[in-house]
């Protein structure tokens, strides 16, 4: 018996879906909607794990925190920049675009 070398995993979005007509295939919609979950999970993971490096350079540097920690603070801040489950993180294709009351 042969053991594979490595799993692959598909990561790319669905070809098939048009995202001006998101409902015109169900499955291509629900494939890229799933798509953007696990995207936005690896996100967020990585904001953890650079929080946790953060943690332990805090800790570890004591009160030079501030210049030997700044490069991870930097990395933080760029991993959390727009991450988040809201309605407004979201594509448009799915919701459109924000809708003003007054226009209304």
């Amino acid at each position: 018996m042969v053991r594979k070398a490595r799993v692959v995993f598909d990561e790319s979005p669905p070809d098939d879906f048009d995202p001006a007509k998101p409902y015109a295939d169900p499955v291509a919609m629900l494939e890229y909607r799933e798509h953007l979950v696990r995207e936005k999970w690896i996100h967020i993971e990585t904001a953890k794990i650079i929080r946790e490096k953060l943690k332990w350079c805090y800790r570890v540097e004591g009160i030079n925190h501030l210049q030997k920690c700044r490069h991870l603070v930097q990395q933080y801040l760029e991993a959390t920049r727009g991450v988040g489950w809201g309605k407004d993180a979201r594509p448009h294709e799915f919701h459109g675009p924000k809708k003003d009351p007054e226009s209304e």
